[in-house]
């Protein structure tokens, strides 16, 4: 990737980014290429804001491997939640630390360096993020540079919170799929149950454990094996064949004739 000498080179690889249908993970990797590029950092740091409000870093140009989803920060706690609370950027040239809305963590050697750029990531007015850049030495940002990465921080903003949106779609997809299968299962345990209350003469609980019984013996979800013993009553019905076996143990392995026998 080339020098970005405009915010239309910024444009074009940030576009690429955003339709490249990247994980967030590796959406805020190249977030980070670009703004080491765009400052010459030795640095850069991300960190997202949670839906409980907590400021949480997710990305980093070193390694934290122990420090990614651990480090957290409130609105306005430090340089980097004054930037999430305040939509704004803060540009120190020299001695960062000594700032005093500068918060330390010993376990970020990026805090014991010099010159320090934090700039909001933004979305529909709203802060999702902040991206800091450290510099080891002394610093003055440019305006080019400061407007470079605020621009980086609208546009990918935008991104992230697009892929946010999509994620919880997904998840709630997810949910409503696995509360489908639940009801699913629930109703053919209760038809299962049915089936040997009548065929057994009994009680809705003794079918219940019969089932869980069963389950637990094959190591098998109680679903398969209500499906099995409903199959099972479905072909004694369809073929008429009459009369009832005492149930015997069962497996799975040999099909649903063996279900009959318990069905039937």
């Amino acid at each position: 990737m080339g020098p970005l000498h405009s915010q239309v080179d910024l444009l074009h690889q940030t576009s690429r980014i955003v339709s490249s249908g990247l994980r967030l993970d590796d959406m805020l990797k190249e977030l980070i290429c670009l703004a080491v590029e765009v400052t010459g950092c030795d640095a850069c740091l991300v960190y997202l804001v949670e839906p409980t409000g907590d400021i949480v870093l997710r990305a980093s140009q070193l390694p934290h491997a122990q420090e990614i989803g651990k480090i957290r920060l409130k609105l306005n706690e430090g340089v980097t939640g004054w930037v999430a609370a305040h939509k704004s950027v803060v540009a120190l040239s020299s001695k960062a630390a000594s700032d005093k809305r500068f918060k330390t963590f010993p376990s970020l050697v990026e805090d014991t360096f010099e010159a320090f750029l934090s700039v909001p990531l933004v979305s529909g007015g709203e802060t999702i993020g902040v991206i800091n850049v450290h510099h080891k030495t002394p610093c003055v940002h440019t305006p080019e540079q400061v407007a470079l990465l605020s621009f980086m921080g609208e546009q990918m903003g935008g991104a992230i919170a697009r892929w946010r949106v999509m994620d919880e779609n997904t998840r709630l997809q997810e949910e409503a799929l696995d509360i489908r299968r639940q009801l699913e299962a629930r109703k053919l345990v209760e038809r299962a149950k049915g089936i040997l209350q009548a065929k057994h003469n009994l009680t809705e609980e003794q079918a219940y454990l019969r089932l869980r019984g069963e389950s637990r013996r094959l190591r098998r979800p109680m679903r398969d094996l209500a499906e099995a013993i409903i199959l099972a009553e479905d072909v004694i019905t369809s073929s008429g064949i009459a009369g009832a076996a005492p149930m015997r143990e069962l497996d799975l392995a040999d099909g649903a004739e063996h279900y009959s026998q318990m069905a039937g």
